[in-house]
């Protein structure tokens, strides 16, 4: 049993729609179908009882006329009708002779050979029948059906009676043509809607099939190219929008990943290239003196020196960018300035400028690498002076270090926090930096989700980096 359950669920899978267009379109027309089936039969049963409810009442009138004349009198000839569609006929209840006909029922046999037995209704005074027959009679149609409405007169002109008033139903309504014909409507109507809809759906999702194409060209080495966006301005026009978003993410992401690969692969040749060279020229010596293998192991370790300060260099900055900060605290950085920078011995030209407690979410350790770069940077390039300044402005609290240096020139403000990027000042007076520092301090902010820029200090007339963050909630205490 449950075998054959597994059989029919697999074939039940390989059955149901794989695409949406085939799906949307399958759904929306048996959903369709349904209701057209409930309004079929909701509609075949209306229109035959409004159809039965017409004729009965018509033809009852004048099976009513034909019973009060008959009580008194006889017809002479054929029985007139009010109605020409209703046929009469007065039949000997006993015999089931025929008395009296209109014209189009002369010469034949009664209708029906039921009597009336039910109560009487309205007005009428006699037993009351009512049914639809269907006869073969001669000169009728075959297969046409009448609705009969039946009276039994007593003591009539012609004797106790059943008067008879028959009117032809269409086929229409009397056989299964109604039902074949709305069935064939509600097909008709059922495969144009999935006609319309299977077109509808495919046009709408056809942007869709263009972005599917356009993906599958897009390697890592075309990047730049862009999906089509419709002019629908729909959700598949902001899908469109939100991937070249994504896209243009993408390749600016792998444009500098190229750029540092291509720059560590350069600071990190000229150390190896000088060690190398070192250990090249100390073999050529047949026999190296003990002043030469000195000079060479301090160039050794100064060139090693280099290299672990640009490897460490470039796995703090890789932590930092991937967000893989360890946990913040409420840090006061008032506080952390005065604890941090206060040993003058350290700093000479260092003085600080604080006053309130300005408190921010931050992890307190990548925080202090960050202020130690900007002031290692400024001391490096300033002729005595450093000013460091922590405050409030606004919802930010702001951390700036003034220098009295020559400054960083306004086209090159940015160029500062690339990687490995370095101005002609900083190689001369630091031959052996990496160029990292800037950068690194500048990720570390941004992840704490504030800005680090360069500017010119009007203070001290030299460079000035401004850190901003944001101030930690009050709801969490002063």
């Amino acid at each position: 049993m449950s075998q054959g359950s597994e059989r029919i669920g697999r074939v039940l899978e390989r059955l149901r729609p794989r695409s949406i267009r085939a799906r949307v379109t399958a759904g929306s027309v048996l959903t369709f179908f349904l209701f057209m089936v409930a309004l079929l039969v909701f509609s075949s049963m209306v229109i035959r009882d409004l159809d039965r409810l017409r004729n009965t009442g018509r033809v009852d009138a004048v099976a009513r006329e034909v019973a009060a004349h008959v009580e008194t009198q006889r017809y002479e000839g054929p029985i007139p009708s009010t109605e020409p569609i209703v046929r009469l006929q007065v039949v000997d209840r006993d015999s089931g002779e025929v008395l009296a006909a209109s014209d189009t029922l002369r010469g034949l046999p009664a209708v029906t050979t039921e009597e009336p037995t039910g109560e009487p209704t309205g007005d009428a005074e006699y037993p009351r029948l009512s049914e639809t027959v269907c006869t073969e009679l001669t000169g009728v149609r075959e297969g046409d059906c009448f609705r009969v409405v039946g009276y039994a007169v007593d003591d009539s002109a012609y004797g106790d009676v059943t008067v008879l008033a028959a009117s032809r139903t269409t086929g229409f309504f009397s056989t299964n043509v109604l039902e074949f014909v709305l069935v064939g409507v509600s097909l008709l109507l059922t495969v144009g809607t999935g006609a319309v809809l299977w077109y509808g759906v495919g046009r709408a999702l056809r942007p869709v099939r263009n972005i599917s194409s356009e993906m599958e060209h897009i390697t890592a080495s075309d990047l730049h190219r862009r999906l089509p966006v419709p002019d629908s301005d729909d959700e598949i026009a902001e899908l469109a929008r939100t991937a070249n978003e994504s896209l243009e993410r993408l390749e600016d992401s792998v444009t500098r990943q190229r750029r540092f690969v291509s720059d560590a692969s350069h600071e990190l040749r000229s150390p190896i290239t000088g060690m190398r060279t070192k250990l090249e020229v100390e073999l050529s010596d047949p026999e190296p003196d003990a002043r030469a293998r000195e000079r060479l192991l301090t160039g050794l370790l100064s060139d090693t020196e280099r290299l672990e300060n640009i490897v460490f260099d470039l796995l703090e900055l890789a932590r930092v960018e991937t967000g893989a900060l360890a946990s913040r605290e409420r840090v006061d950085l008032t506080e952390l300035i005065t604890t941090e920078f206060s040993d003058h011995r350290r700093y000479p030209g260092l003085r600080t400028h604080t006053s309130e407690p300005v408190r921010a979410e931050v992890n307190r350790l990548r925080m202090v690498r960050v202020l130690t770069n900007l002031v290692t940077n400024a001391e490096r390039h300033a002729r005595g002076r450093i000013d460091l300044y922590v405050g409030r402005e606004g919802d930010s609290a702001v951390v700036e270090v003034h220098d009295d240096g020559s400054g960083v020139p306004e086209q090159d403000r940015e160029r500062v926090f690339e990687r490995f990027a370095r101005l002609s000042e900083s190689k001369e007076l630091d031959p052996g930096g990496s160029g990292l520092g800037l950068p690194i301090s500048r990720e570390i902010v941004r992840v704490h989700g504030g800005t680090l820029t360069a500017g010119h200090s009007e203070l001290l007339g030299g460079a000035l980096f401004t850190v901003r963050l944001p101030l930690a909630s009050p709801e969490n205490g002063k």
